[in-house]
């Protein structure tokens, strides 16, 4: 769709759509640039005011995926004209507003519509240098592959709202959800970052892809070293596979080369949407490995080397 649009062009405008990446950046002087991003969705728990600070720290996540530094938010909301209580959506406001504190970040306004379904996000204005901008394209053969936060959130929301996940695996996909990627973010800028992302709706697939395609290299990862939530590979047998998933695995199938050594569960593992996932970083394996270290020093121990980069091939992916 955004193919037929005639978008305007500017010198100023650092990142358009041309990508799919994070955010959009858009310059004020030399040393200074806009971020803009926008996220919201249904809930994804039954707690109001957890779903504020999930879709919250969901929303800050594009800004930190750029390098770059939220500053303000504006709420936006659907909410139903009636059946629902306004106290909930006072919780739901608290929640986000409490994460957008813990950002440093101001919230200064928002919109409501009405509407049969809740839904609830951010809109966020955050500031970057302009030369030190951390794009979803530019990985090189050689780098290696970082990823954040383990893989599963989709499928373990899936088995919860289908009455089939402990009490010990909602609340770690809870605890990882909430997690802002600010620390990673802080981390990542003291090294030389060639590439980043953060793995939302498209799952580790779909960003993956646009990285690779973006980069015109070819993404190799290992399905060993994949970090997962607990209890994400049972449930995944148990076929606890949300449609978003199916969807990214018709969608971004035909670019991934996937091993017939890897098992069906980690397979949709692979494409499964992600709430408030990690970031995805290529660069030097030396970096790599410091950047992995402190990481682990910050109380990250989920983090992990999951792959590297190797010349364009005939598929944008390759797991094995």
């Amino acid at each position: 769709m955004l193919s037929k649009l005639d978008f305007a062009t500017s010198p100023d405008v650092l990142v358009g759509t041309s990508t799919g990446d994070d955010a959009g950046v858009f310059r004020l002087r030399d040393d200074l640039a806009v971020v803009n991003t926008v996220d919201f969705f249904t809930p994804v728990v039954d707690d109001p005011f957890t779903f504020g600070q999930i879709a919250a720290a969901n929303s800050l996540s594009d800004v930190y995926a750029m390098g770059g530094t939220p500053q303000t938010a504006l709420n936006i909301v659907c909410w139903p004209q009636s059946g629902l209580p306004p106290e909930m959506l006072a919780q739901i406001l608290r929640g986000g507003q409490e994460k957008a504190r813990e950002a440093g970040v101001f919230v200064v306004g928002g919109h409501s519509v009405a509407d049969e379904e809740v839904k609830y996000g951010m809109a966020v204005t955050g500031v970057i240098d302009p030369r030190r901008i951390i794009r979803n394209v530019g990985a090189r053969p050689g780098d290696v592959l970082l990823l954040t936060k383990p893989l599963g959130t989709g499928i373990l929301m899936t088995a919860f709202k289908r009455d089939r996940l402990a009490i010990e695996h909602y609340t770690a996909a809870v605890r990882w959800m909430v997690q802002l990627n600010a620390i990673a973010a802080e981390a990542m800028l003291k090294y030389d970052i060639h590439a980043a992302t953060d793995i939302t709706g498209f799952g580790l697939a779909g960003h993956g892809v646009k990285m690779a395609d973006g980069s015109d290299v070819t993404l190799v990862l290992e399905e060993s070293d994949l970090p997962l939530l607990p209890g994400a590979l049972e449930l995944s047998r148990e076929g606890m596979t949300p449609g978003g998933g199916k969807r990214n695995g018709e969608f971004f199938g035909p670019a991934v080369k996937i091993s017939d050594e890897v098992a069906d569960e980690i397979s949709t593992l692979f494409f499964d949407p992600q709430t408030s996932g990690g970031l995805l970083i290529s660069l030097g394996e030396r970096d790599a490995h410091g950047l992995l270290a402190d990481l682990q020093k910050s109380g990250n121990s989920d983090a992990a080397i999951i792959g590297g980069v190797a010349p364009r091939g005939r598929f944008s992916i390759e797991l094995a």
